[in-house]
């Protein structure tokens, strides 16, 4: 790798010729969580209210929302390769201004649906500018920018998800005042407004701009790399022949399930089958969120850069499992409480720590890449769980059943995380575990 430049040349090489008094990393970071927070918002945890409004207005079936979901992921899953080369070859920011454009008219279209295909062409679109403007380009350049601290700059990430379900009231109020053409008008607006700008403070690599990961001076990379620390990254093609991949992907898929699920019927659940009012779904929800956010900040960011990762998954995992139990024999306001909790550390956990453990099994030349492979995998957990249970309550009257089974496959997640373990790298040397480097890697070469 070429030397540092110099002072001078380091600082104009930085974003829009300003430099933060912190390490731009988080800047990044704080992109990645406003990202989140608008995808999450007004989209994802916003669907079961749309689910619920549209319902009322035409008259759809459950499982026509579900496969509009389903069609979703499929799309996100199909295109994750193609998407993950992308953001490798091109760079996230290009990446994410293009699919920020695409999410904010695609919201905006939706206030012009007026039938079951338009509404599947329309969250096609948002589904697509949804992955290539928040998750996937701004995921590349965190673990890009980050070595010893990625759990946590990675849990910024998943926090933003979190937030955008603390906001969820005012969506809802938005939703149910305005109408559900006029507020998803106002959020496509909202969406390029502040979207569009923030992109542009996106990075790939730090090395292109005089920095190391984590912000590591010149000499703690040389003390790496005295002691014989490197980085070590696979190409997709190596990784896919581990079956490390193989195990993460499928618990990843497991997990999913139940994400999936819940974000799809969750309120459709407490107000049809429980009695429920959206205002109480809706603070539910928040509950479920606001534990998100603890775990997120603790299990997730914190704890996750000094402990064990895989054990931590492997018990949010199971987490899941016990929740969804609750939630399928559940039949008061507590037992939903009780689930909104222990789902909300569950996923809090998890959710940062898989993409760090990936991270850290597999390097970050090619993340991006080897991301998208994993996607397809992932994508029938999420395309899955709505399905279940929008067939189940079609055709049973209720969700129990798929619940219940949603439960069993997540315990299944759990084992796969289990039989994870590090692959040996490449070269066949031995890896040398993130988590208990005492000094950051050394980076890999950049043609920069």
């Amino acid at each position: 790798m070429a030397s540092p430049a110099p002072a001078a040349t380091r600082h104009d090489a930085r974003v829009l010729g300003w430099e933060p008094p912190f390490f731009y990393g988080w800047v990044l970071a704080g992109v990645g969580f406003t990202a989140n927070m608008l995808n999450g918002a007004l989209l994802f945890h916003a669907f079961g209210t749309y689910v619920v409004l549209l319902r009322d207005d035409f008259g759809w079936s459950k499982t026509s929302f579900a496969l509009a979901f389903a069609l979703m992921r499929v799309e996100s899953g199909l295109l994750g390769p193609i998407e993950g080369w992308a953001v490798d070859r091109f760079g996230p920011r290009k990446v994410m201004t293009l699919g920020t454009l695409i999410f904010g008219l695609g919201l905006m279209l939706l206030s012009l649906v007026d039938s079951l295909l338009t509404f599947y062409l329309v969250f096609l679109m948002m589904a697509l500018g949804s992955a290539l403007g928040a998750f996937l380009p701004i995921s590349v350049a965190l673990v890009n920018w980050f070595d010893r601290r990625r759990a946590l700059a990675l849990s910024f990430l998943s926090l933003g998800f979190s937030a955008g379900g603390l906001i969820l009231p005012a969506v809802v109020y938005g939703l149910e005042t305005l109408g559900w053409r006029e507020m998803s008008l106002v959020a496509g607006i909202i969406v390029l407004v502040v979207g569009l700008p923030m992109a542009q403070l996106v990075r790939h690599r730090p090395e292109d701009h005089g920095y190391h990961p984590d912000g590591a001076s010149d000499e703690q990379v040389r003390q790496a790399r005295a002691a014989g620390r490197r980085e070590v990254n696979f190409t997709a093609r190596q990784a896919l022949r581990t079956s490390s991949f193989w195990m993460i992907s499928l618990g990843a898929s497991a997990s999913l399930l139940v994400f999936g699920a819940v974000a799809v019927h969750f309120q459709s659940h407490l107000k049809e089958s429980m009695g429920l009012s959206l205002g109480t779904a809706a603070f539910a929800t928040t509950v479920m969120t606001f534990m998100m956010v603890i775990a997120q900040v603790t299990f997730g960011g914190f704890l996750g850069d000094r402990v064990n990762k895989q054990r931590m998954i492997v018990i949010a995992m199971f987490g899941h499992t016990v929740a969804l139990l609750f939630l399928a024999f559940g039949s008061s306001l507590w037992a939903v409480l009780v689930f909104a909790v222990i789902n909300g550390l569950a996923m809090g956990t998890r959710g940062p720590l898989m993409q760090a453990l990936r991270a850290d099994y597999f390097g970050r030349e090619s993340f991006g890449t080897i991301m998208g492979f994993s996607s397809l995998v992932m994508m029938f957990g999420i395309v899955t769980g709505p399905l279940l249970a929008g067939l189940s309550f079609d055709i049973l009257g209720d969700y129990r059943p798929a619940f219940v089974l949603l439960a069993v496959l997540s315990a299944l997640g759990s084992i796969f995380f289990m039989l994870a373990r590090p692959p040996a790298p490449p070269d066949g040397d031995d890896p040398v575990p993130v988590e208990a480097a005492p000094a950051p890697l050394a980076p890999a070469p950049t043609t920069a």
